[in-house]
């Protein structure tokens, strides 16, 4: 059959009407952003936290994703890695991220041991760092990093809030000036707890709190008992302790053998931060106690966020909640959720819009323009990276802690005063095993 000059033409039509189309749709699909993201996914600090803070930034990713990608056109593409819980397995595992899957960004690393030498490794290689988790001051101050940015809050600011927590509660609540509250420091020995330790008892000197002791530990101690007894001997009114999950729950079992007693324990995120274990180790023993943090975004009122924040934090929540059927939400959900949101929606556009790219040089500049005011992330505070020069370049100048309480199966936010959700129970009442009595 002979086939007609119009059909011809229809169906040459319809071939440059495909080609076209398809043109556009090559032209649409976009290659996506490689993003290496590392977290502790196993070994001991994967249930202080880390896998929690994968979560969040998994959802982070997925969130972005389900609405085309970074400025709705360019999909994420997550590179994944297990750091084991080993700081030579991090670096490992980072070097192959930068040599083998050639990514301009990493982002992730929860423990500060790790964060430390991994900092200098990616600044040299002049491949951009995000931080989301690990706290030490140390990681930044006066080294000029060029390519490493946090947006979460460091060490020195965990000292800070402990050492104003208690001189603002010490006659109100203990009946005594500050001079007079005695606190005793123990932490693990990584920079993560020296770090913490260090500026604890210096902030604490300032507001005149007496620090009567202060003692590392190694965080694979197994056993705490001379430390428990050192304990006993001084008789701290408050024990600020900075560990993981494994060393907080071999120090609270002994401590409860051993029947240590005081008016307050102030944790210090890592393990403190996990409820859920916690609770499922220790039940009700750990009620009353404090933990500081970044807060978890669910504990703000949406009202104090900027518009649409409320709704987000919501996502997070359900979603992380089906994913684990935990109840509680860590606040480590919140810093992997919220730092990846910033690197994907306020850094990579611009870097792309402005400066043509996503490569490292680009982000670098971008972030740098980063200016979110106070209540522009779900963890309410505002995002500024100090610039090189600064003793903290590439740190978030805004980023801020809470003080927080255990309440049963919750959590209260107990300082600062402006956003607290309900004043603090202090010291320990009688029902608690470690009350003074």
């Amino acid at each position: 059959m002979q086939t007609s000059r119009r059909a011809l033409l229809k169906a040459s039509a319809a071939t440059l009407a495909g080609a076209g189309l398809g043109g556009r749709i090559a032209r649409a699909e976009e290659p996506p952003i490689r993003i290496g993201v590392i977290y502790d996914l196993s070994g001991p600090f994967a249930a202080a936290g880390s896998v929690a803070c994968a979560h969040g930034a998994q959802i982070a990713i997925d969130l972005v994703n389900e609405k085309g990608g970074v400025a709705g056109k360019y999909k994420v593409e997550p590179i994944n890695a297990d750091s084991q819980s080993k700081v030579d397995a991090a670096i490992n595992e980072v070097e192959r991220l930068l040599g083998q899957e050639n990514v301009d960004i990493v982002l992730g690393v929860y423990a500060s041991a790790a964060a430390v030498p991994l900092a200098a490794k990616v600044d040299e290689h002049k491949k951009i760092l995000w931080i989301t988790t690990a706290i030490s001051t140390a990681v930044f101050k006066d080294r000029n990093l060029r390519y490493v940015f946090r947006g979460q809050i460091h060490s020195d600011q965990y000292g800070e809030a402990a050492a104003s927590f208690i001189a603002e509660n010490a006659k109100a609540k203990l009946g005594v000036d500050p001079k007079d509250v005695k606190l005793a420091i123990i932490h693990e020995d990584g920079p993560y707890g020296v770090g913490v330790a260090e500026a604890t008892e210096r902030f604490s000197k300032e507001k005149t709190v007496q620090v009567i002791m202060k003692e590392g530990y190694s965080a694979a101690a197994p056993d705490l008992s001379s430390l428990v007894t050192k304990l006993k001997r001084a008789r701290p009114d408050i024990i600020s302790q900075v560990g993981y999950n494994p060393d907080i729950t071999l120090f609270l079992r002994q401590a409860r053998e051993a029947g240590l007693r005081f008016k307050m324990l102030i944790g210090n995120g890592a393990g403190y931060s996990q409820l859920d274990k916690l609770r499922a180790t220790f039940g009700k023993d750990i009620d009353n106690f404090c933990n500081i943090d970044p807060v978890p975004a669910q504990l703000l009122k949406a009202e104090t966020l900027a518009p649409g924040l409320g709704d987000l934090v919501k996502i997070m929540v359900d979603r992380y909640r089906a994913k684990t059927n935990a109840v509680d939400v860590p606040p480590h959900v919140s810093m992997g959720f919220n730092q990846t949101w910033v690197l994907l929606n306020n850094v990579l556009p611009v870097a792309k819009q402005k400066y043509g790219g996503f490569d490292a040089e680009a982000v670098r500049k971008a972030a740098l323009e980063v200016d979110i005011a106070p209540g522009g992330t779900i963890q309410g505070y505002g995002v500024k990276f100090y610039p090189p020069g600064n003793q903290l370049a590439g740190q978030n100048e805004r980023s801020t802690p809470v003080v927080m309480q255990f309440a049963g199966e919750h959590i209260t936010v107990v300082w600062p005063s402006n956003i607290k959700t309900q004043d603090p129970v202090l010291p320990l009442p009688s029902s608690s095993i470690y009350a003074t009595g």
